[in-house]
């Protein structure tokens, strides 16, 4: 078993408390689906951005994510069908899915 991280992008936040609530329902059923294999929900990130770089410069950047959750699962296609479920793509928007392993 390894570490998926699944990055969102795009779409859409929703705009009213009924939305929001809705929205809500549909991230508890996805995490009661996923059940043990969700290590962390997540959560979505601000268009704040800094990017640096490695002479040091520091610099704003344009958000590509707009959040992530992590999973547990046996391989990167089983990570993407978890993904597929994701509430996120009901905002229209994309999730990648990256396997992360330890080194430290």
């Amino acid at each position: 078993m390894a570490d998926f991280v699944l990055l969102y992008s795009g779409g859409s936040m929703p705009e009213t408390e009924e939305e929001q609530a809705q929205v809500m329902k549909l991230w508890d059923a996805w995490f009661a689906e996923i059940g043990s294999a969700l290590k962390d929900g997540g959560n979505p990130f601000t268009p704040a951005a800094k990017t640096v770089t490695a002479d040091g410069t520091v610099g704003d950047a344009k958000p590509q994510y707009t959040g992530y959750s992590i999973v547990t699962a046996g391989s990167l296609d089983e990570a993407a069908k978890i993904a597929k479920g994701s509430p996120v793509l009901h905002g229209g928007a994309s999730v990648t899915v990256h396997e992360t392993f330890e080194v430290m």
